[in-house]
Formats: C-alpha cells, sequence, structure tokens
C-alpha cells in the first residue's frame, strides 16, 4: 500500500524503535542517511530509505535537515544495505567522514505523483487515525518495516505510549487524505485496558 520513502519517518523511522522516530521538516522527504565516508575521494555510504537504493540521487539535490548545505549525488556502487555515491561538493574523506550521520532530504515535490492505492509514507505521517465509529484513537505517527510488512505507528490522543497496527487493507480500510484521516479497525484486544485483577495479583506476589 505504501511506498518506502519516509518518515516522518516513516522510511528513516524504520530503524527506529517504536516510539522513537523523529519529525521531518514540514514538505520534506528523507531519502537516507550518511553512513560514513568511503575511499579518500571523499565518496559516501549512504544508508538508502527509498524503494529503490539507487533513487537516493534521482530526485535531484539533496539537503540537510537544516537545509543549509545542498549535495549533487551521482551513484557509484550500489551494495546490500548502502549506496556508494559521489557528491561533487565533497572533496576529501575528512569532509566526507564529517557527515556521518546526517539525513538527506528533497522537498516532496520533487517526487513523482505514487501510482494507484499507493502512498507515500510521509503524506500519512500526522493523520487523524480514528475508528469506524468516529473514536479518535491518535495521530500517525510512523511507519515501520521490520522485515514482515508495513506497520503503522500511532500516538494516542490521551497521551501515553504508541501502539501499532498492521498497515494492511483489513485494519486500515480507510485512507482519506481530504478529510486527514485514516480508518483503523484493531486487532481484538489490542486496545483493551490492563486487567485490573491480573496487575493487582502480579503486585500481590512481588
Amino acid at each position: 500500500m505504501a511506498r518506502p520513502v519516509p518518515e516522518t519517518a516513516a522510511a528513516a523511522a524504520a530503524d527506529a524503535p517504536l516510539g522513537g522516530a523523529s519529525a521531518e521538516p514540514a514538505g520534506w522527504v528523507c531519502l537516507g542517511a550518511v553512513a560514513g565516508a568511503q575511499g579518500v575521494r571523499g565518496d559516501l555510504r549512504i544508508k538508502p530509505f527509498t524503494a529503490s537504493p539507487a533513487d537516493v540521487a534521482s530526485y535531484g539535490p539533496v539537503s540537510d535537515e537544516a537545509g543549509t548545505r545542498r549535495f549533487t549525488l551521482t551513484v557509484r556502487e550500489v551494495r546490500k544495505d548502502v549506496v556508494i555515491v559521489s557528491a561533487a561538493e565533497v572533496r576529501d574523506r575528512n569532509a566526507a567522514e564529517a557527515l556521518r550521520g546526517v539525513r538527506l532530504y528533497v522537498p516532496r515535490a520533487a517526487l513523482p505523483e505514487p501510482d494507484e492505492d499507493e502512498f507515500y509514507h510521509a503524506d500519512l505521517i500526522g493523520l487523524a487515525a480514528v475508528g469506524e465509529d468516529g473514536t479518535v484513537f491518535g495521530t500517525v505517527r510512523a511507519l515501520h518495516d521490520f522485515g514482515a510488512g508495513d506497520v503503522m505507528e500511532i500516538a494516542r490522543a490521551e497521551g501515553g505510549q504508541p501502539f501499532a497496527v498492521p498497515f494492511t487493507r483489513e485494519v486500515v480500510p480507510v485512507i482519506d487524505f481530504a478529510g486527514r484521516r485514516v480508518v483503523v479497525v484493531p486487532p481484538d484486544g489490542l486496545l483493551d485496558p490492563p486487567d485490573a485483577e491480573a496487575e493487582a495479583g502480579e503486585g500481590a506476589s512481588e
């Protein structure tokens, strides 16, 4: 349903623990992060957050989170977990190593429109998550892919720990961009309150 081009960190959030994603600058999408230097000429190792790893260089120059530095990337090699790129603005290994950890962004407008029934993760962040009866559960905070399919993380309206649901048509049957909401059908038991008797029993045994 969704293209893994994030997040908030939706894709950027893919490696973050639940509740640990950070928000992207409004109107920008994170394509990857600098993992370190490659060689002595200033090439960069990029951890991609795109569906196709080489797409980190496909949408024009990228910027850092503050928007103060721009880099024109050329893909040199695609490896299992990283993409090796050169940047015209990075001339040596020291300069490349200094960029370790920097996330790389493009304007949302630079991305092609997704196909029908596909969505960019970044477009889902911030939408209200409501039940079929209109109950407000919270707000979409991030999307993750831990290897078994996309998971939608929802920040609870009342605060506290976020919860996650499978991002499938059965669990998220409606995505309403005009209404700024998604309809969520939580799996049975997911949102049940804690069993007071069980908690009391656990406290008595301590």
